[in-house]
């Protein structure tokens, strides 16, 4: 009896084992499967993004906390993607259909290798043990990541290692008859002419008749001629990118035989035309096609993973993500060009290559029940318990074709979960799920309010311009920023109810708030918010004259208490003074206060909705 129980649970368990088939990509089966991916994006609805990195935060007050506005959030996030690195991006094309999830998902394994040797990308980043040990735990081999991740550029990159290179590319320039020349244009273009014509009828005569090697070899000298492959070719040395016009407009009187490439300097722009002489029209275009070949070949092989990035941007399909501003961080800094210095550049940096972002995150904060969840597998089995969501995933049996590559186990389920949770929402909401409304490539009304939205906080694209920071809880109060104050310098070991007592009794503006609260932001930092809006400055202003007028106050600034407003928190987040504690971050940032402009200091203050579950507090780890 008991083994037949056995063999039915293990029967029963084979569909489950089957339903999460991603197949994983490394730098041996990359080529197959991008043409793959690309046809399945093409005929998508969406594509769901998810990363595995080396780490996220390198101390408790780097993450992103209910007390940062969408600012702090930004630099935050900046931060954490310039020191940690992507070692697997997946990625799930997939369509809703009625109650079906129809979805292609792809793991691919990353590593920054320079393939080129141009020095590109030397990254060194960082790595946090917790995270490298989660990964070891579920088989990530490190050894196949390291020997057979694929490699990628950004954009940015691309563009400096094709200088850097220095490969001949075909002439893309306009050319366009100048009217009048300058005497020495007219004298540069006419030594050219003759030279070039001189080379060609002598390449053209030695083809008919024979002449001995040292003769041969004394022509070629004599004519600067050297050989392309197996063509004649003819360098023209120029001095600036007038001379390529003029150079590629004299030029155009030989176009039947001739084609020229653009030498690249080392510094940017043109060293040289190389002139190369064909043989009849149809090898003039059987070599056009060779170099068109040779470039898309030389690209693919400095884009590497960019590929697929460029892919979804190509198809301005909608990206679906969680943590949207985490995951574009590290697209945007590790595929694209160095993160801007601000949120709003890098939200129109970012909508110029993905126009439609959806969080996850935003569309659960819609729904009371899951306003406080943040894990993904949490999240889709309270909705499995509380809601009937007929949602069914399908994979097809493409997706299988490398299952188990890698060491017998599935990598980057989480794109899976994206892909099934966000299906689940749009039907809960009562939001119809089509990815486009018209050819011009506008989301449906109905998804429209939850596109773009960067603010961990905020639930609606019409909060774009606000820097309130909202926590996802129900008992939400607005608070100003000008109302916090941080506090460090305290004896260590003192918990935030010992520091709230101590408080209370140290000034009158703590007797004026009946209500106030205190939070540990980590072990060094505690931060005070009062509901009594003025009551912070007062306070600011007896910390600085130094408790002059109040002995308990004294006394805590005897023993090294410090205080500061919000706005020298913000200076610690855009001057990037990531110390571990958040106490050394802040006298480092009050020496710097010199450093910055008074325009800085006069901006407004921001408000936040403030929730004591939300912080963290670190009486209760």
């Amino acid at each position: 009896m008991l083994q037949r129980r056995f063999l039915c649970s293990k029967v029963l368990k084979k569909p489950h084992r089957h339903q999460w088939t991603i197949k994983q990509v490394t730098k041996s089966n990359f080529n197959e499967s991008l043409e793959e991916i690309k046809n399945h994006i093409h005929d998508c609805d969406f594509v769901a993004v998810s990363l595995r990195k080396t780490g996220s935060y390198s101390a408790p007050w780097h993450r992103v906390l209910p007390i940062d506005t969408t600012e702090t959030a930004y630099f935050k996030a900046k931060y954490a993607a310039e020191k940690f690195q992507v070692l697997q991006f997946a990625v799930c094309p997939f369509s809703i259909r009625t109650s079906k999830v129809i979805a292609h998902p792809y793991n691919f394994h990353l590593f920054p290798r320079d393939e080129l040797k141009t020095g590109m990308p030397s990254y060194s980043f960082s790595c946090q043990s917790s995270y490298l040990s989660s990964m070891a735990r579920e088989g990530f081999d490190f050894n196949v990541c390291i020997y057979n991740g694929i490699s990628y550029l950004s954009r940015a990159q691309e563009s400096a290692a094709k200088d850097r290179i220095g490969n001949p590319v075909t002439s893309n320039y306009v050319v366009q008859s100048s009217s009048t020349l300058s005497v020495a244009d007219s004298v540069f273009v006419e030594r050219i002419k003759s030279r070039v014509r001189h080379w060609r009828n002598a390449c053209k005569d030695s083809t008919t008749k024979t002449h001995g090697a040292l003769i041969s070899s004394l022509r070629k000298l004599v004519l600067g001629s050297e050989v392309y492959g197996s063509r004649p070719c003819l360098s023209v040395e120029v001095c600036s990118e007038h001379q390529v016009h003029l150079v590629l407009e004299m030029l155009r009187e030989f176009s039947d035989d001739l084609v020229p490439l653009l030498i690249p300097a080392k510094g940017g722009g043109t060293q040289a035309v190389r002139v190369v002489l064909t043989s009849s029209k149809e090898d003039k275009n059987l070599f056009e096609r060779e170099l068109q070949h040779m470039e898309e070949e030389q690209n693919r092989r400095v884009r590497g993973f960019r590929e697929v990035i460029d892919s979804i941007s190509a198809s301005q399909k909608p990206v679906v993500a969680h943590n949207s501003l985490n995951v574009f961080t590290f697209i945007h800094s590790k595929f694209l060009t160095p993160l801007p210095s601000s949120m709003d550049e890098f939200r129109c940096s970012l909508r110029l290559v993905f126009p439609h972002v959806l969080d996850v995150n935003h569309l659960m904060k819609e729904i009371d029940p899951l306003k406080k969840v943040t894990n993904l597998p949490t999240a889709i089995s309270f909705i499995k318990r509380r809601f009937f969501v007929p949602i069914d995933l399908e994979i097809p049996h493409q997706a299988e074709a490398n299952e188990g590559e890698i060491n017998g186990l599935k990598h980057g389920r989480n794109v899976l979960r994206i892909s099934q949770l966000f299906a689940r929402l749009c039907s809960i909401l009562k939001v119809t799920p089509e990815a486009l409304e018209d050819d011009n490539g506008h989301l449906c009304s109905a998804l429209e309010g939850y596109a773009n939205i960067f603010n961990p906080c905020s639930t609606s694209s019409q909060d774009l311009v606000d820097v309130d920071v909202t926590v996802w809880t129900d008992n939400k109060r607005k608070v100003s920023s000008k109302d916090l104050v941080f506090l460090w310098g305290f004896r260590r070991g003192v918990s935030a109810r010992m520091l709230k007592k101590k408080l209370g009794s140290s000034h009158e503006v703590f007797l004026l708030s009946e209500e106030f609260d205190v939070r540990l932001v980590d072990k060094s930092c505690a931060i005070v918010v009062f509901w009594n809006p003025g009551l912070s400055d007062s306070f600011l202003e007896a910390m600085d004259s130094g408790g002059i007028s109040c002995e308990p106050l004294r006394e805590m600034i005897s023993e090294g208490t410090r205080a500061a407003c919000y706005e020298t928190y913000k200076r610690v987040c855009r001057l990037g003074l990531w110390k571990r504690n958040l106490a050394d971050s802040l006298d480092k940032a009050l020496e710097n206060t010199d450093s910055l402009s008074e325009a800085y200091f006069k901006r407004e203050p921001s408000e936040i909705y403030w929730d004591s579950e939300s912080m963290i507090n670190l009486d209760d780890l």
